[in-house]
């Protein structure tokens, strides 16, 4: 029995290991190339002209306010929604979450043809109309409310699982009610009540979101809007190892975040044990 439990964590770690390896190499691969440049030797300077880039502080910025008006407008939309379906449990559930994980399926390119389709309607027939007007603001560079609503439709199965597994562990019907006979409006309960009770849950799903919006190319690509990913792709043909550079800073900042997060979700499930 022993030799048996020595001889699987001996598989275990050999498995560990190699995804390790198979993980760790193309990040240490990458980073030697920005950091040895031939006939210089070894150099910091692909990470020095990072915020000196022209684009990169506008890429970035574009990104990051898409990435916070995406996570404002999906968690408005979801968060109710899901609270309805278990105050009210039934057929809506189901529908809901076929709805929320509907994005899985489709292919980005078919779902970026078919927003290009709705977005020409505006100059080539409605033109002569008020609506004109709205399908140019939804393109503002400044600020594309076309990429909002389309991160947002791709950030609903991300969304959706994370909430569902929150108040899968909180019994919502109960803590409604109760919150309701002391008085509470519906307002004051899913504010008061139950979004305290979710912090987990709404940290991870905005996490996602904003990984999803900062790694997100080919939408932007296709509808000619400069994003992050997009700066990224178009600066590596002039500025390899900047690029790369970039990329690796940005996936360092990523995993930074999701160690914060993982760490503040182990703190609140303990406060709650407690």
């Amino acid at each position: 029995m022993a030799a048996l439990t020595r001889r699987t964590r001996v598989w275990h770690g050999l498995v560990l290991a190699l995804f390790g390896l198979y993980f760790a190499a193309p990040l240490v691969a990458s980073f030697v190339f920005t950091v040895d440049v031939p006939g210089q030797g070894l150099t910091g300077q692909a990470y020095a002209d990072i915020l000196g880039a022209p684009g990169f502080t506008d890429g970035l910025g574009l990104s990051l306010l898409l990435a916070v008006a995406t996570i404002v407008l999906v968690l408005a939309l979801v968060v109710p929604a899901m609270v309805a379906v278990r105050l009210r449990p039934g057929r809506l559930g189901s529908v809901i979450e076929v709805l929320c994980t509907l994005p899985l399926v489709v292919p980005p390119i078919a779902f970026v043809a078919g927003i290009g389709s709705i977005l020409r309607l505006g100059p080539d027939r409605l033109s002569d109309t008020p609506l004109y007007q709205t399908f140019l603001a939804v393109q503002d560079e400044r600020f594309p409310v076309a990429l909002v609503l389309s991160y947002t439709v791709l950030a609903l199965p991300f969304v959706f699982r994370s909430l569902d597994s929150g108040l899968r562990a909180i019994d919502v019907p109960t803590l409604t009610e109760a919150a309701r006979n002391c008085g509470a409006s519906w307002w004051q309960v899913l504010v008061r009540v139950l979004l305290p009770n979710l912090r987990s849950s709404l940290a991870g799903a905005a996490f996602l979101t904003l990984a999803l919006v900062l790694g997100e190319y080919t939408i932007a690509r296709i509808l000619t809007f400069e994003t992050f990913p997009v700066w990224i792709v178009k600066v590596s043909g002039s500025e390899a190892r900047l690029s790369v550079a970039v990329s690796l800073l940005s996936l360092l900042i990523t995993w930074l975040l999701l160690l914060a997060l993982s760490s503040a979700g182990t703190r609140a499930k303990t406060a709650s044990e407690e």
